[in-house]
């Protein structure tokens, strides 16, 4: 039986606290730059997973595949832009220093956009499938929200506005889950894969060129390696298990 969209809804809020605890987590201990480090390497392999685990797998079963290809062309392009509005926020709030911490916020954000569009259209389905994927995306989320708020908190940002972002989480989440659920309800296959495929792109890109780069600027861990692959592990496991 399918679901309300506000059930939809009430359902996404799970991976949006999930992100948010894990911001609250870095917020309440101090992070040196080799925690910082594996924080980043296993949120950049958390990334990673969902597109070579999740979202490009699925795409790829559009009809023909190469249109989706493409459209997930269009999303590394289109980080592009998304980078200069990063840059430009970043000018605003501290310089060039803060890009970083700007651009691993956006890949988050839309990360959770990927996951609410999967909620959303979860949940049209059924009650039970919208529940397993909201609760399949939690553990990874704690991790990525952990991982940008010590980043904020590395750059100097000022906590109040920390909170305030570490918050603001849930509204990407919430948008993909309206998208998921209205507009991707009872249209062709083809644009729901499109727009995983077009997510795919942008996670890519932000893990290559934002998170990883970040992660190697201060004291990096031995292990870092070892998290960054533990983070790829860690969200396919979930998506075997839970997906």
């Amino acid at each position: 039986m399918a679901t309300t969209y506000l059930t939809a809804l009430l359902l996404s809020s799970l991976p949006a606290l999930g992100n948010t605890f894990g911001g609250l987590v870095a917020e309440r201990f101090e992070i040196s730059e080799k925690a910082l480090s594996l924080a980043l390497h296993l949120a950049a392999g958390i990334v990673l997973a969902v597109v070579g685990i999740e979202l490009i797998p699925t795409a790829i079963e559009a009809d023909p595949p190469w249109l989706v290809l493409i459209v997930f062309l269009a999303g590394g392009v289109f980080s592009i832009g998304l980078d200069r509005v990063t840059d430009l926020i970043a000018s605003r709030t501290g310089g060039e220093a803060n890009a970083g911490a700007w651009g691993i916020y956006a890949g988050v954000a839309v990360d959770l956009f990927s996951d609410g569009v999967m909620i959303g259209a979860g949940s049209t389905i059924s009650l039970s499938l919208g529940l397993l994927l909201a609760l399949g995306q939690v553990p990874a989320d704690v991790p990525e929200g952990f991982a940008t708020i010590a980043t904020f908190k590395a750059k100097g940002i000022p906590r109040r506005t920390r909170v305030l972002l570490s918050l603001s989480f849930a509204l990407p989440i919430f948008l993909g889950v309206t998208v998921g659920y209205w507009l991707v309800r009872g249209r062709p296959e083809i644009l729901k894969l499109g727009l995983l495929a077009f997510t795919a792109g942008i996670l890519l890109s932000v893990a290559v060129e934002e998170i990883i780069p970040e992660s190697h600027k201060g004291d990096e861990a031995r292990l870092a390696a070892v998290a960054l692959v533990g983070g790829f592990a860690l969200f396919t496991l979930i998506s075997v298990y839970l997906g």
